[in-house]
């Protein structure tokens, strides 16, 4: 099965997780082909479908494409990388057209958003979880992300006495 098939997947079930009047809906599908297993359960308030395959199932980089983590000179520079928690597609602003939530440069606070990860149609906004200045974005608009890609290197900022 490929990505295509489980997105696919994904959007016609989300139709069969959608609660209708009178009635419950589905709560929970699980398919298994080979070693891929999805699972999708409508979460919450939210009606979110999470989706989860195992790390191996992720599609193969092409041959030819640059390492997706940086030079190990980061953490040495004492950078902090803010790194992707899903599999999905990165996007620098809130909308086509708009200006990048942070470019290099710009101080973030803790909790502010950096960017948005798109997975099977539900944005998930990535925010920072230090204080400090955006040295650089590691990825590209509309760039398929994995889980753990660094997306953003950050320089902490020194806390007040330190």
């Amino acid at each position: 099965m490929d990505w295509k098939q489980v997105r696919k997947l994904v959007e016609d079930l989300s139709e069969l997780l959608r609660p209708r009047p009178g009635s419950e809906g589905l709560e929970e599908i699980e398919v298994q082909e080979g070693d891929l297993r999805i699972r999708v359960r409508r979460g919450g308030a939210a009606g979110a479908a999470p989706v989860t395959a195992p790390a191996a199932a992720a599609p193969p980089a092409a041959a030819g494409e640059p390492a997706a983590a940086p030079p190990a000179t980061a953490e040495e520079e004492g950078l902090t990388l803010v790194r992707s928690p899903i599999v999905g597609t990165f996007f620098a602003a809130p909308s086509p057209g708009a200006p990048d939530f942070v470019s290099a440069g710009d101080s973030v606070e803790a909790g502010q958003v950096l960017c948005i990860v798109e997975a099977m149609k539900l944005m998930n906004e990535i925010e920072a979880e230090v204080a400090g200045q955006i040295v650089k974005r590691l990825v590209t608009n509309g760039q398929p992300v994995e889980y753990g890609q660094p997306l953003f290197s950050l320089r902490p900022r020194k806390a007040a006495g330190a």
